[in-house]
């Protein structure tokens, strides 16, 4: 027998030693109501006792809540359940649950009730039965005659239909246990909810610090690399780049402070602190010449809409710098139809993304476009890299 089957039948063994508080309740009512009943002494009564309990076993796991997670802790402790089923962990709080614990909680006293009865009975049984051929004056008490020797075989079948029995029944608790103990289909939906929404969250933060900082920071080291490289020659240069240093890495720190505030209170990502005109300015203090084009006031857009288009043309930008820096022309154009906003970046190729970077940049926009129910491509494009990203923004 393995490890598992003695830990379940010690399970169903702690059921027996349950059900008999209930026994002897029903066992001392029962000479009340019928006359001449002898529940501790008549096995017919013993069995009818046992029916009229269950009802009762069932009520006490509906009406008490914190059968639910005892239960539960027993059964992970004996019934060696798979990794992957999970038990509740709290008190029955839905009488939808509250009724899976009545049919759990009757399953697992019933059935440990009777293996355990039988375990009380058979083994000793057994044991008679397989040393009556070598016992004379038990023979005589049993009456046994010449079949005597077909008793320890007999008793060896009761020992192995114990043992069955046992087996079979801790099987079936095990595999019960899931259904009535674990998480209700609800519970299920709701919880891969609750991570869904989590996971859009944290992905939703992620880009926002991708954006924001990852911008900020390659502006700053580009803008302080060429600040070095003119330290001795350009004093007016290097004023300018420091100034445009600390511009760039205050609004940074804001909107830092913006995205993590937002880890510790349940709020929604807030807007940009800084407007499109100080990221272009931010852009050309760091070496790239930017050619914008704004057929569209941000600020009048939706809230949504301005400041995922914000975050858009801010990973554009952030792409050029980090891997090509002041590398030509960078051409923004952002036009308004009657439904769509259209973000088009145009830069030369030696500015953008290589595989060897991750592309989480360009991963970030098509999300954030495809959270607005618009689109985002990014590649070559007539000797250009280009990217282009249409929103939805009816007027």
């Amino acid at each position: 027998m393995t490890r598992a089957a003695r830990l379940r039948w010690v399970h169903l063994l702690l059921g027996g030693a349950l059900s008999m508080p209930y026994f002897m309740l029903v066992s001392a009512f029962v000479p009340l109501v019928w006359r001449g009943a002898e529940p501790f002494t008549d096995l017919g009564w013993q069995v009818a006792v046992f029916g009229m309990e269950l009802p009762l076993i069932a009520l006490s796991g509906l009406l008490f809540p914190l059968a639910r997670p005892l239960e539960a802790g027993a059964a992970r402790a004996l019934c060696a359940l798979p990794a992957d089923v999970t038990l509740a962990v709290r008190a029955g709080r839905t009488w939808q649950e509250r009724r899976r614990t009545a049919g759990w909680f009757t399953l697992h006293v019933g059935l440990g009730a009777v293996v355990s009865g039988i375990t009380l009975a058979v083994p000793p049984l057994a044991v008679v039965l397989m040393v009556l051929p070598f016992a004379g004056s038990l023979r005589e008490f049993v009456g046994i005659g010449h079949s005597v020797w077909l008793a320890p075989p007999a008793g060896l079948v009761l020992l192995l239909a114990l043992v069955a029995v046992a087996v079979g029944a801790g099987a079936l608790v095990a595999r019960c246990a899931g259904p009535l103990l674990g998480p209700t289909p609800a519970d299920r939906l709701a919880a891969a909810r609750a991570r869904a929404d989590e996971l859009a969250r944290r992905n939703e933060l992620a880009r926002e610090l991708h954006d924001s900082v990852g911008h900020a920071l390659s502006a700053v080291s580009l803008q302080a690399s060429a600040a070095r490289r003119v330290l001795e020659r350009d004093p007016d240069f290097v004023r300018e780049a420091l100034a445009a240093i600390e511009e760039t890495t205050r609004d940074a720190v804001a909107e830092l402070d913006a995205v993590l505030g937002v880890l510790r209170e349940e709020a929604t990502v807030p807007a940009p602190t800084a407007g499109l005109d100080a990221l272009l300015a931010r852009t050309r203090a760091a070496g790239a010449v930017v050619d914008a084009r704004i057929g569209a006031d941000l600020d009048a857009l939706p809230e949504g809409v301005a400041r995922e288009a914000y975050r858009i043309v801010q990973e554009g930008l952030g792409n050029v710098l980090r891997h090509g820096g002041a590398c030509g022309d960078v051409t923004l154009n952002i036009a308004r139809t009657e439904e769509r906003l259209i973000i088009t970046l145009t830069n030369p190729l030696g500015g953008s993304p290589s595989r060897s970077t991750g592309g989480r940049g360009l991963r970030g926009i098509a999300e954030r476009a495809r959270l607005l129910g618009g689109t985002a491509e990014a590649g070559p494009y007539g000797g250009d890299f280009r990217l282009r990203a249409e929103l939805p923004c009816p007027t």
